[in-house]
């Protein structure tokens, strides 16, 4: 693959994020594209004040809003994201025409940079979600484990992420999936560790996964190991933050998942809600309820800055 400017999606683990979803308004398509064409600028221009603490932002397109904000051709796997019914479990689909998700090493980075930015959307889209989120502890959850520890790195996640010659008019692009999830810690905290450890597939405490014979198929690990029809693993880049409010008592995980083909991670969504077989959901969700779902796609720096010039 040939060299594009793309958005910054592989980046190394922040310690603070600002995800915002957003409607678009009617009729001001025009102030959110010049908006969306000045977004790699700004975050220059926020970044430059503390280049250490690594400022970076994706902004994301969702289907709805694709053909009256950005027109022309579509990118090939971009659609609604899915409802997923389960036997047990729900999945919902929420409203999102952009996202933006910022990350830095340092909290008011990520506030300044949201500001700039919704204050110039200010008038033309309504906030759907706003979450502030920040790392916890050596990258667990509020369950108490390591979270994203199967992630790739380095070519392979670039490889995960990123469109290739598939789709070559949006090569270098990537999709996102973002769920809400909100944690019952109480019922959570009620089960011992062993039984813990049973629902992730991992131990807690040092983060190994369980041996094939003793982790339940429908553990969260198991749930999210998925293979090609040539028995390859395949791999989506997780992005997930942790949210709480201590007086509401609300409290979860924020998954962000890239890839390059959203049906990767659509195929393990239908596992952990579906299940394969059918009725075989993934555990965690007896304890994790999803809030949200929305599917956007990444385009690269270059289609972003491209939205300002005048259409022929």
């Amino acid at each position: 693959m040939s060299r594009v400017r793309t958005q910054d999606i592989v980046v190394d683990p922040a310690k603070s994020a600002v995800i915002i979803v957003v409607s678009v308004h009617a009729g001001s398509e025009g102030p959110v594209r010049s908006l969306l064409a000045d977004v790699p600028a700004l975050i220059r221009s926020v970044g430059f004040r503390a280049k250490e603490d690594q400022l970076s932002a994706t902004v994301g397109v969702g289907s709805d809003v694709w053909d009256r904000l950005i027109g022309g051709p579509r990118p090939a796997s971009l659609h609604p994201f899915q409802r997923l019914d389960g036997a047990v479990h729900h999945a919902p689909a929420t409203p999102g025409d952009l996202v933006l998700h910022i990350r830095a090493q340092r909290f008011d980075l990520c506030f300044e940079l949201a500001r700039v930015i919704m204050d110039r959307l200010d008038g033309h889209v309504d906030v759907v979600d706003e979450t502030h989120a920040f790392k916890y502890f050596d990258e667990r959850d509020l369950l108490g484990f390591v979270d994203g520890t199967e992630n790739p790195d380095g070519d392979e996640a670039v490889e995960a992420v990123l469109v290739g010659d598939e789709d070559p008019g949006f090569r270098g692009g990537s999709y996102l999936i973002v769920q809400k999830y909100l944690h019952d810690l109480g019922a959570w905290h009620a089960q011992p560790v062993e039984e813990q450890e049973k629902v992730i597939g991992r131990t807690k405490l040092d983060d190994i996964e369980l041996p094939d014979d003793i982790k339940p198929s429908n553990s969260h690990v198991a749930a999210n190991s998925i293979t090609d029809e040539d028995g390859n693993d395949l791999a989506i880049l997780r992005e997930n933050m942790i949210f709480g409010e201590v007086g509401a008592k609300e409290f979860g995980t924020y998954f962000l998942g890239y890839a390059g083909d959203p049906a990767v991670t659509e195929k393990m969504l239908h596992n952990m809600f579906i299940g394969d077989p059918p009725g075989n959901y993934d555990r965690i969700l007896d304890f994790s309820t999803p809030v949200t779902g929305t599917l956007f796609f990444i385009p690269t720096v270059y289609q972003l800055e491209g939205l300002d010039r005048p259409s022929d």
